[in-house]
Order: C-alpha cells, then structure tokens, then sequence
C-alpha cells in the first residue's frame, strides 16, 4: 500500500518519476492524487481551436478531416499536414522524417485523438509540430469506442516532456493500489460532524470522482470537498496563529487625555472622515488590551492611511512608549519622515529650541544617511528621546535599539519580506503591537486567505476636497494626434500653475537595452500586438530628453528613478515639492506615498506593461488637492488586445477594490498573492479566492470554533496530520512570523 508520502519512483518506476518531479514539481503519491485535472472532454464534445494561445502547450481533442504528403527541398524532404476541426476551428499537425507515414496510418480522416504540443504559427495558421497523440477508439475497435464514449476525459495541468494521458495512466496506476487497500492510507481532515453538516463526500471519494468521473455531478461533489479541505486547513492553521498571538503579553497602551495626540487633533485644519474615526477607534481599542494588536488597515489611494497610523503612534507615544514605522524605499521613508513632520509642526520637535512641551522627536533612520546623522538617530532611539521613527530595513539593523518599541506600522505588506517584519518586531521588551498598511484595495477573501491572521480595518472614504481625477487610453500607434494632444494638455496644466508626472517602465541603462531581432528572421506574420510586445519599453532617461527637447521645450524637466543617489533623489523629490520642477519623468518609484497637492496630470508610457492595481497606485498621486485630476494611459496595443481591455477597465472606474478583483481575475493568484505567501498560494490547488468567497467565509467561522474548542487540535489528530502534512517548515515559519 501506497503511503501518501511515498516517492512516486517506488510506484511508477524512475524515467517517469523524474520528469514529473522535474516539470511538474510531482514527487510523492499525494502530490499525484493532489494534481487534478484542468478540465474534462466528452466523446461527443470538441475544444475550440479558434481560441488556442500562442505559445502555450496544449491538450485538445479534435477530428481528422484530412492529411497529406508533402515534398519540399526540390523532393529531398518530406513532411505530413494533417488538418483537425471542433466544428468550429483548424488547427493543423506537421511531422516530418522517417516516421511520417506511420502517423498517417493513425491519423485517418474521421478519427478522433487527443493531441499535445506547443502552439506555433506558420504562414498565419496555427499549428502543432510534432505534437504528441492518442487517438480515441476507432471502428475497429467496439470497447475502446464504448469507453470512450461512455466516460469523461480528464485533461491534466501537462508539460512537453509529460504529455496529459501519460499522467492519467499515472494516476489510474496509484488509484489502484489505493482502491486495493481501501484507501487506508488517505487520512480525511474535516471534522466528522462539519463533513455531514455540509453535506460533503468522504476524502477518497472526492479523489476517486475528481480523476475519473462517471458524469458531471462527480466532478461538482469532488470539487465542492476538496476545496474546502483546503480552505479549512488555511483556515485552521491562521486560526491557530491568531489564538497564539491573542496568549502572547503585550503592554496596554491608552492614550493620555491631554497629551500629544490631543494637542496633535486640535491643531488639524481638517475634519477626520467618519471613516478615519472609525477605524482609527478599532486601532486604539486593540492597543489598549495587553495583547498585541494585529491589524490590517487597507484602503483607496488617498483615503488618509497614514493619518490614521500617525495618530495611533501619538498614542503609543502618550502611553510611554515608541512608535516605528517601517517603508520599503527610502523616497518612501523620507516622504513619509517629511509629511509627518509637517503635519505635527511644533510637536515633532520635543527637546528642541522652540519645539512644543507635550511634543517629541521625530527621526529619520535610512541606509544612506551621514555617521554622524545615524549615530544621533539611533542614540534618540535608545534613550527615549525619539518617540517616533520612519526608516527603511536599516531599521532592522542589529545596531537599532529601542528604549521602549511599543507600535510597529509596516507599510505596503506585500513589498516586505516576513523575516524583517518579524525582525523590527522582535526588538520591542514585550512584543510590540503591528499594525500593516497596504493603499493596494484587497478583495475581502484575499484579505482572509493571505492576511487571515491580521483582523482587518477599510478605510473606503476619501477626504472632503479631494477631486476627481479623469482617465483616458491614448492610443498612440493608431491615433499618433491623441499622443500630440496628450502633451499639449500637460502644457496646459503648467501653464495654470499645476505639475506633472510622466511614467515610465524602465530607467534606460544599457544593461536592459533590447535584444536586437537576429537578421533573417521573419516577421511578415508578426501581429501588432505581437510588435508592440516586442518593442523594449520606453525609458526614463530617453523620454525625458525627447521630452525636453520637443513637445514640452521650455519647461522645466527632471527624471527620478531608483538608481539615483539618495540624496539626489530626495534633493529632486524636495524642488518638485516645492514646485521648482514643472515635470518629473519618472519610474515606478513614485508608486506609493508620493504626495504632491499641487500635481494635476500624469501620463503613464507603455502603460500596458503594468499591471492593474499598479496603475490604480500610479494615478492616485494626481488630484491629490482642489484641482481635478488628469491620468493618460498611453499604448501601442491594438484596441482589440486583452492589454487594451485591461486599460480600458482602469479608465472606466475610480474604485480600487474592484480594480482588484479584475487584476485577480486575469492573473495567476501567486502574482497577486506575491511572494512571501508562495507557500500558502502552493497549497491552493481547488480553491479560487474570488470565486470562492463563500466557502473562504464559511471555512473561516468553522476553523475559529474549532481552534476556540480545542487550540492544540488534540480531539482531531486527522486535521493535526492534514495541518502538518500541507504546511511544511517553510509555510509553519511564515504563518509563525505573520
């Protein structure tokens, strides 16, 4: 009997063992029964050819409608053309060599097979060479047609070395020896009780009917249970990381009445949004219990995160304790060091000539800085002194030590690492309580499966004063006057008084320069989709001189990307602030927390070289004051391309969490989840996180009552070795340092 964790060299034998560990990351009984099928085919039913992509290898079933000899090379070569049809597209297979006429007595018209290989184009059709094949019975075979005919097709997540039927004849091999045992080696993790509560088959159930199902209603069972194995066991393991972080000590920290953030809020020229109020009650109610916080604070762009993070700090600050927060660049840092200061005035200069009684000191602790600058940085840090400090990950240098790390507050989640999240963390007397900010909207089950041990604030109101900011694609190969006219309107916007951004995908070194299309290489059948994806993307450096050169000649332009100095960046950022530079060409640096009022206008270069909720990030830097908001997305992609779709949906909506289910929607969830929840995103191979919100929501109450009843799970050793067996020491760390 197969256990589940057995290579699978003992039970398939090497050859094939090695090329599904190597291509398809396959390497025990369990990985195998854990790798479903894509989709299924029926007898009757055809895929569609007409829709194939590019590129990617595929498996489809089709008809032979015909196939023929070809002598080319003045009848020194030879090679087959067969034509396939599903009724409703061609698709053609070339073989050439010795073997040709054996694959013309298999490929006889009227047959059906399935056939594996590489798309490719020649002479504008598409066409596999060499493709792999099984053909599916024939009339001279009675059974086989009647298999055939009778059952579904499972068509597997396959490779050009591991074509789909060679991994089913895999998977009927373990299935049998699992049926011959009775499945005795299949340990099931739901609860019996939540199993039959929600109506759900047994574990080798769902595995025998998800690889070889007799109708569609087996495929509906298997699926409806095995993803809630995997959105309970998610579910579980953060539930238990919550529970053991609600047992951790942390000191309380309540605000003093008349303090630094009472005097901080009656200086405010502004009224906080009841949202800002609200979410910023949940913050201060989690920093008064004596465990730490864990909270996620999420939002639109300009929604004012870090005005409510600033006062959660103020708060800290009044309570005694210290307050870091944590940005991934340094422009980040410094912007964030900046707008904090000038926010608080007097009260960021506790201790100094001039500064506020209930005030503090407020300093900055990036990579870059002078000795002396540090050495004063870190001595404010260890005696107290400083109540507030934003830096980059020098931040979680050995050296920084803190007199009392009471708050952490990570911004843009995703672009940290969780060993220095955890690292800043650990430098508190008790733990210190975290609080995460992301200005990139999250589509609640997301928020649930990635952020699941984090509760989860939303700040969904702008701030009164903020205005509109219009968008519009400019299609600049196929209407080259839109792109002319897009300039004139960024001479309009410095001409009544505003300033620009223009955004670029690259900096313009030579090291990432294109690579130049060999000579004879044959392009008559490129498409323009396909020339525009060729064509290196614009850089900064160019486009700025082409820029300053012609159609915004006589203003004054300047570049900003991330392999400048850092003073140099900053000494940029620090005139355009001020309204000295009247365009900044720039790269995607000014992503995040850029914050000019008085920029009107951006123009996004390439912008279909970006993904959605980037762009989403981008625009938001404009329309940040009383002046309406321009953003032009500028393509050279056809209006038909899927890259001009995506920008069209961006300039049709201002609101960022539904930004974020398209950009889900159309990209892999491992992109979107990023990379330090590869291990979480590895062990979701049924479970979707948009489409399968219900089952996340439903998945996570149960878990709660389960870990609630019984945290060490010692009632239920099925789900302690389902837990174990999906969250390997790699995920076990990052859940541990969540």
């Amino acid at each position: 009997m197969p256990a589940l964790d057995e290579p699978l060299k003992k039970t398939l034998g090497g050859t094939t063992a090695k090329v599904m560990a190597e291509h398809l990351d396959l390497h025990t009984v369990g990985d195998l029964l854990h790798h479903y099928p894509r989709r299924y085919a029926e007898r009757g039913e055809l895929t569609r050819l007409a829709d194939l992509p590019l590129d990617e290898h595929v498996t489809v079933v089709a008809q032979v409608l015909d196939a023929r000899v070809h002598k080319f090379n003045q009848g020194r070569g030879q090679r087959l053309e067969v034509t396939v049809t599903d009724g409703g597209g061609r698709l053609q297979l070339v073989f050439f060599g010795r073997s040709i006429y054996h694959h013309q007595k298999e490929l006889v018209p009227g047959r059906r097979g399935m056939f594996a290989g590489k798309v490719g184009t020649f002479r504008n059709i598409r066409q596999l060479s060499h493709p792999a094949y099984e053909m599916l019975g024939g009339d001279s075979d009675a059974n086989t047609a009647k298999a055939w005919a009778d059952q579904l097709i499972p068509l597997y997540p396959a490779c050009s070395k591991m074509e789909s039927w060679k991994i089913s004849n895999a998977v009927d091999v373990v299935l049998a020896s699992m049926e011959a045992t009775g499945w005795e080696a299949v340990v099931d993790p739901l609860p019996p009780a939540l199993r039959e509560g929600r109506g759900l088959v047994p574990l080798p159930e769902a595995l025998r009917k998800i690889h070889r199902p007799r109708a569609k209603t087996d495929i509906e069972d298997a699926r409806a249970r095995l993803k809630w194995d995997e959105a309970f066991v998610l579910q579980v393991a953060l539930a238990r990381r919550r529970h053991a972080d609600s047992q951790l000590p942390a000191v309380a920290r309540k605000p003093a009445p008349g303090g630094l953030l009472d005097a901080f809020d009656a200086k405010l020229p502004f009224t906080l949004t009841d949202g800002q109020r609200k979410v910023s009650a949940e913050i201060f109610d989690d920093l008064a219990t004596e465990h730490p916080m864990h909270r996620l604070l999420q939002g639109e762009v300009g929604s004012g995160k870090t005005m409510v993070a600033l006062r959660a700090m103020l708060a800290v600050v009044d309570a005694g304790g210290q307050a870091a927060m944590l940005a991934p660049t340094e422009v980040l840092a410094q912007q964030h060091h900046r707008s904090i200061t000038e926010m608080m005035g007097e009260l960021a200069e506790g201790g100094m000539l001039g500064g506020a009684e209930r005030g503090t000191k407020v300093v900055l602790l990036t990579g870059s800085m002078g000795t002396a600058a540090r050495r004063q940085a870190l001595l404010d840090l260890i005696t107290g002194e400083a109540g507030v400090v934003v830096g980059t990950h020098a931040l979680i240098e050995d050296k920084v030590q803190f007199h009392d790390l009471g708050l952490v507050v990570v911004d843009e989640q995703h672009r940290f690492g969780v060993e220095q999240r955890d690292a800043l963390r650990s430098k508190g007397k008790q733990p210190p309580h975290l609080l995460v900010m992301t200005a990139t909207p999250i589509p609640r089950t997301v928020a649930m499966t990635v952020f699941g041990d984090l509760e989860t604030s939303v700040l969904d109101q702008l701030p009164a004063g903020r205005s509109p900011i219009a968008t519009h694609v400019v299609p600049a190969k196929d209407k080259p006057h839109f792109l002319a006219r897009a300039w004139e309107r960024v001479r309009e916007e410095v001409a009544g008084g505003h300033q620009a951004y223009v955004v670029c995908p690259r900096i313009g070194d030579e090291e990432d320069a294109p690579k130049k299309k060999s000579a004879g290489s044959d392009e008559s059948a490129e498409s323009a989709e396909d020339a525009a994806e060729r064509r290196p993307p614009l850089a900064v450096l160019e486009v700025a001189e082409e820029l300053s050169r012609g159609p915004l000649a006589g203003l004054r332009v300047e570049v900003l990307h991330g392999r400048m100095q850092p003073d140099a960046k900053d000494e940029v950022m620090r005139r355009f602030a001020a309204g000295e530079v009247d365009v900044l060409v720039a790269t995607t640096v000014i992503e995040v927390g850029v914050n000019v009022p008085n920029s009107t206008a951006m123009v996004i270069m390439d912008a279909d070289r970006f993904g959605v909720s980037q762009l989403h990030q981008l625009r938001g830097r404009v329309g940040r004051g009383s002046a309406p908001g321009l953003c032009l997305l500028v393509s050279e992609m056809p209006e038909a391309s899927p890259a001009r779709a995506r920008l069209g949906a961006v300039a049709a909506t201002l609101d960022g969490f539904e930004l974020s289910r398209i950009d889900l929607e159309q990209r892999r969830e491992g992109d979107v989840l990023g990379q330090a929840q590869s291990g979480v995103r590895s062990s979701l191979r049924m479970l979707t996180v948009i489409d399968d919100e219900e089952i996340i929501a439903a998945a996570r109450e149960e878990a709660a009552a389960v870990v609630a009843a019984d945290p060490e799970l010692a009632r239920l050793p099925e789900l302690r070795t389902a837990l174990d067996a999906l969250l390997d020491k790699e995920r076990e760390e990052f859940l541990d340092k969540g």
